[in-house]
């Protein structure tokens, strides 16, 4: 019998190594080395491998089949939203989030309207049978045709399945292979198990929703090599005392990741929300200095969000600058160009950022936002509540052109704003809306500072 051993397997990038190393020489990540139980190698010389008789040859691009798909609906708007237009047949979508936050409550929605069509496997690996029939009780489901299944060996799993076109595994670090000898949730057992259930997906073409735990940084626990395998990876980001969770698009082979769907948890479930206004935009915005509103570009659609700041007199040398929302290295960039191109000083201020509903903005078209709220809240002086602004900022301080300028004017009209402040490279594509909203375009970050403050300047 072949003595067992141990290897060490990196969790970012898939690479063994003989012994424990504090950092990965493959992808150079400390602390990710996980020990795995593998079997001593076999000394004795493998066959050699034949060749395939139907060895495939290239072919032209021109003469290659493409597959027509029709998308399936989830039964939630946000979802389909942000898989792309719904559900592709045959494809592995991953689902993770800190634990509380509803990714089951949201897979036994889907899975209880799917059913209503389709047969439908919720194969539950951490909960039995019977709390499955007390979430949908609560949930108010017509769970009659939900076909339930509680195992956790992946060889069994794929025997149950047979002819169901949607199977929701709850969760993947739960399932283990019997071919390997390491716990479930380890490193080789969750990157096997993916391989297989990817193999099982393509081959008879069975849509799998897979839940995954995350880390304590907040990315998906397991090798990398797992979302390289889905095609698409959902995270569902919110505080479990929010009611508003947001789930975000990190990875679609079938659409776009910059897509972003917000969904309200309640007592009796969890619902898409439409309506954005409550959740980016705050009730008393216009009251308070350091507080402004700009259309955010989020795939295929635009959201009016606030963003707010704080700045409060430093107790140490060193001031801070503590953003939520928004990347920190951005926030320290803008805050250098207000100094030097404006004369506006935050060397002795405590800078504070947030945005509005837990929402991240990493476009370039906050930019100007995020000046105009940090201006505000140094000259103590709200903006008007009914003034959007949207525009990218260089080192120079000038206010450069966007993308989608049209789309988020038409926007800040139908939230009933009445002036937006631009990039003045984009006056031609928005001129049209002269009659509409009151346009202020601007070249220069200084401007728009005069444009927003206007009588604070002339006294100056």
């Amino acid at each position: 019998m072949a003595k067992s051993k141990s290897v060490y397997i990196c969790s970012e990038c898939g690479a063994q190594s003989p012994q424990w190393l504090g950092r990965c020489p493959s992808c150079g990540k400390f602390g990710t080395l996980v020990e795995e139980i593998a079997e001593a190698p076999v000394l004795q010389k493998q066959p050699k491998r034949e060749r395939s008789a139907s060895a495939r040859r290239p072919v032209p691009l021109s003469e290659v089949h493409e597959e027509k798909f029709a998308r399936v609906s989830s039964g939630i708007s946000e979802l389909d939203t942000v898989l792309g237009g719904g559900i592709v047949p045959g494809s592995l979508v991953l689902i993770g989030g800190d634990p509380g936050i509803g990714k089951s409550t949201l897979l036994t929605e889907v899975s209880a309207h799917l059913s209503k069509r389709e047969k439908v496997l919720y194969v539950s690996a951490e909960e039995s049978c019977s709390q499955v029939k007390m979430r949908c009780s609560r949930l108010k489901l017509d769970s009659s045709n939900l076909l339930l299944l509680n195992e956790t060996c992946l060889e069994d799993i794929e025997e149950a399945i047979g002819d169901e076109k949607f199977v929701v595994i709850d969760s993947i670090q739960a399932v283990y292979t019997s071919e390997m000898s390491s716990a479930a949730g380890s490193v080789g057992q969750v990157r096997e198990c993916a391989g297989k259930l990817q193999r099982i997906a393509k081959s008879r073409g069975i849509t799998f929703f897979i839940v995954g735990h995350v880390t304590k940084e907040g990315s998906l626990a397991g090798p990398k090599v797992l979302e390289h395998i889905m095609d698409t990876v959902l995270y569902f980001e919110g505080e479990k005392e929010d009611n508003y969770k947001i789930l975000r698009a990190v990875k679609n082979r079938f659409g776009s990741v910059q897509e972003v769907g917000v969904f309200e948890m309640t007592g009796e479930g969890i619902f898409g929300v439409t309506d954005y206004s409550g959740v980016f935009l705050s009730e008393n915005r216009g009251e308070a200095a350091g507080s402004c509103v700009t259309p955010s570009e989020t795939g295929n659609r635009c959201m009016m969000v606030e963003i707010q700041t704080l700045m409060a007199k430093t107790a140490y040398g060193l001031p801070r600058r503590m953003p939520l929302g928004i990347d920190y290295n951005k926030l320290a960039l803008l805050i250098a160009v207000l100094e030097k191109r404006c004369g506006l000083p935050f060397f002795n201020q405590d800078v504070y950022l947030n945005a509005m509903g837990g929402i991240r903005l990493n476009e370039p078209a906050v930019d100007l936002a995020v000046c105009a709220a940090l201006a505000g809240g140094h000259k103590n002086r709200p903006i008007d509540k009914y003034t959007a602004v949207f525009g990218e900022v260089g080192l120079t301080g000038e206010v450069r052109g966007v993308s989608y300028a049209e789309k988020r004017v038409n926007e800040c009209i139908k939230m009933g704003f009445q002036s937006v402040v631009f990039p003045a490279k984009n006056f031609k594509s928005v001129k049209k809306f002269e009659d509409k909203i009151r346009l202020i375009p601007v070249q220069y970050v200084n401007q728009m500072i005069k444009k927003l403050f206007p009588e604070e300047s002339s006294k100056e």
